[in-house]
């Protein structure tokens, strides 16, 4: 990522709705979720200006085509832990969201990963728009090879065990943690193989007792940056690595950083980022931009190769 970007964040104090097709608006890294009848986005950054490293916002549709910003979620300067470990410069990214008990838990990273580890933090709020209240203290810290970034929480719907997913980049790896009930602190890590072609960005979802886990492969500014999955009976593996489902074609470039999400009418979507069109050879610069796309499976549960659409195409939340 380039980490030293102009700070922007004008986009979060707006109220102005954002008229999108896709891609539906500038960002990265989105965490989509229903909430309701709308499907709200937590991306890195968002619309109407650069990538605001300092804080957090998100942004909710009921048609996929107009979004409403909902607000300042987190800001760094919040964070009273942030700048414990001495680094001159301090950045959020990759933020993920889940509820349990009437409560909101957010997820973040705090980098870049040198000249110190990078982190990952854990904040609570009453609804989902926040505003958040930091736990106090970092939940994980990088070092000895491993990157902490790209939090996921997953609430196993069997037993109701909340696992957060975590790692990638330079060192590739992938760790999972069982959390307390309280959602803020860590009971005991769970070993866990880090499956084939796995770079960052780790996401899981289970549907009809088949568990999902998917994740980014390859440089986020370049055009092998895609997304793969592996599958397992539970959601700790062991992993049957299934392939790529979205890749690289002719205008889309790097698609990838993704979630998945069940839509009211029955349907799956895909929400992700990509490089429109970018010009010259890699590694790209600009901006990247949040897309939704449909996701569909075959009749034995694998996931089928998602076609990145453009304006009218882009699906809707009722569609199957």
């Amino acid at each position: 990522m380039n980490l030293r970007r102009t700070l922007a964040v004008a986009f979060l104090l707006t109220a102005a709705p954002v008229l999108a097709d896709n891609p539906q608006f500038q960002g990265a890294d989105p965490h989509a979720t229903m909430i309701g009848n709308e499907l709200w986005v937590f991306p890195t950054g968002g619309p109407g200006g650069s990538w605001a490293a300092d804080r957090f916002g998100a942004f909710s549709s009921r048609d996929l085509k107009t979004w409403q910003p909902r607000g300042e979620l987190i800001r760094r300067d919040q964070i009273a832990w942030i700048g414990a470990d001495g680094a001159p410069e301090h950045f959020l990214w990759a933020p993920g969201v889940v509820t349990r008990g009437g409560k909101w838990y957010l997820y973040y990273s705090v980098g870049p990963q040198n000249p110190t580890p990078s982190r990952i933090g854990v904040a609570v709020a009453d609804r989902p728009a926040g505003p958040y209240r930091d736990s106090g203290q970092p939940l994980i810290t990088g070092g000895q090879g491993f990157e902490a970034i790209d939090p996921m929480v997953f609430v196993d719907p069997k037993s109701g065990t909340p696992y957060l997913y975590a790692g990638g980049s330079a060192g590739a790896k992938l760790r999972l943690w069982e959390l307390t009930p309280d959602m803020v602190g860590l009971a005991r890590e769970v070993s866990v193989e880090t499956p084939p072609q796995f770079t960052e960005g780790a996401f899981m979802h289970e549907r009809n007792g088949v568990y999902y886990l998917s994740y980014s492969h390859g440089r986020f500014n370049g055009p092998d940056y895609s997304v793969h999955y592996a599958t397992a009976s539970s959601p700790v593996g062991p992993w049957r690595y299934r392939g790529a489902i979205l890749t690289s074609d002719r205008r889309h470039k790097g698609p990838g950083h993704h979630s998945f999400v069940q839509t009211p009418g029955g349907g799956w979507l895909i929400v992700y980022h990509r490089w429109e069109n970018p010009k010259g050879p890699a590694p790209f610069s600009g901006e990247r931009q949040v897309a939704i796309d449909r996701l569909r499976y075959a009749r034995d549960g694998r996931i089928l190769p998602v076609r990145m659409t453009d304006r009218g195409a882009s699906p809707t939340l009722r569609g199957k």
